[in-house]
């Protein structure tokens, strides 16, 4: 059976009105096992080359003090409006403050204790240009030593009659790529931006959602990341990632889209330069970007509260603001929490199809 999903994109830039239809197929639960993770470390130099008026060259060396990678993404977040305009040795993209850099297409693989080199020219301020404050290298933060991962990690039970939550609950996911460590950053990450969330309706409407017990449902995915980053999936590269994520929980723990049980909250550690999210009908489905913000490794974290916020406002039923207007449907939701619904947002969520889960 198949069954029609709507959802309102967050973008990395300014929020836009925009409405995207998929179709999505939903079928029954299958088993999920647990999988061995690796070694984790790094360490990262980044130096200013030059500067000059309005400008500035940066070297940056990360060296893989773990198990052998056979990708890369480095991520840090500038702290004084620094903008990157070129880079060479690395795919680089920006959002606001927070950079990720990208292995080119010749220097993929960093073995154990080897270093990739790459380096760009920038703008800044004219005043300060402070060094970034912290690094991830493929979502792990790179602190100059390592981390056994754990050998197992937790899943969702797989069983012939898997508990069910209870209806009318809000569940979020993480789901982990075959190649991606067990990291419980980003369970205790997910967890906290959807209390504060829960926090924040309360504060906003005098009601809040029941969050399910427990908040994080951790998912072994069936794929490496570049499957999910690279797999086509809807009408532009924006939504490979996310969709086929969610089609992924949809097939194995019996989900729909819309879900008229429960709002259904799905994040991967997966992201492509051009990966992005959005929420409506029940759901938020986010990548990598977002869920590295959770686990408090990819800059403030009231940009991932509101960003949560706002999905969640989607999923509940409300549009995009058509302007920037102080509340969280804008792209005021980045001022969280400096941001409120209006009346008639609060309005809608009560009577919509989901208002019954507010309490």
């Amino acid at each position: 059976m198949k069954e029609t999903k709507v959802l309102q994109p967050l973008r990395r830039t300014p929020v836009a009105v925009a409405v995207l239809a998929a179709t999505l197929a939903g079928a029954a639960i299958s088993g999920v096992t647990a999988a061995e993770a690796a070694a984790t470390g790094c360490r990262v130099t980044y130096t200013v080359g030059s500067q000059w008026g309005g400008g500035f060259s940066a070297n940056v060396a990360v060296t893989n003090l773990g198990d052998p990678l056979t990708g890369w993404t480095l991520r840090w977040s500038f702290a004084a409006g620094q903008t990157v305009s070129q880079a060479w040795n690395a795919v680089t993209t920006q959002s606001g403050a927070a950079v990720t850099a990208v292995n080119a297409t010749w220097n993929p693989n960093l073995a154990t204790g080897a270093t990739a080199t790459f380096g760009f020219n920038g703008s800044w301020n004219n005043t300060t240009n402070p060094v970034p404050a912290g690094f991830t290298l493929n979502g792990v933060a790179c602190t100059g030593g390592t981390t056994p991962g754990p050998t197992t990690s937790p899943t969702v039970t797989p069983t012939s009659a898997p508990q069910t939550p209870p209806v009318r609950t809000v569940r979020a996911y993480w789901l982990r790529p075959t190649d991606v460590p067990y990291d419980q950053r980003y369970v205790d990450g997910i967890a906290g931006v959807m209390r504060e969330a829960q926090r924040y309706y309360r504060q906003e409407l005098g009601r809040t959602f029941t969050l399910n017990d427990p908040v994080v449902e951790v998912v072994n995915g069936d794929h490496p990341r570049s499957w999910y980053e690279n797999t086509p999936n809807g009408n532009e590269c924006y939504w490979w990632v996310v969709f086929n994520m969610q089609q992924e929980l949809l097939r194995r723990l019996s989900l729909r889209a819309p879900d008229s049980r429960w709002v259904n909250v799905g994040e991967i550690s997966a992201e492509a330069s051009c990966s992005g999210g959005g929420g409506g009908g029940g759901w938020v489905i986010l990548s990598g970007h977002d869920a590295d913000g959770a686990a408090g490794i990819n800059g403030p974290m009231n940009r991932w509260y509101g960003g949560m916020v706002h999905e969640l406002g989607h999923a509940f039923g409300l549009p995009d603001s058509t302007s920037t207007d102080g509340t969280p449907m804008s792209a005021s939701f980045y001022s969280y929490p400096n941001t409120h619904f209006s009346q008639a947002q609060k309005d809608r969520i009560l009577s919509g199809p989901y208002g019954s889960f507010l309490s």
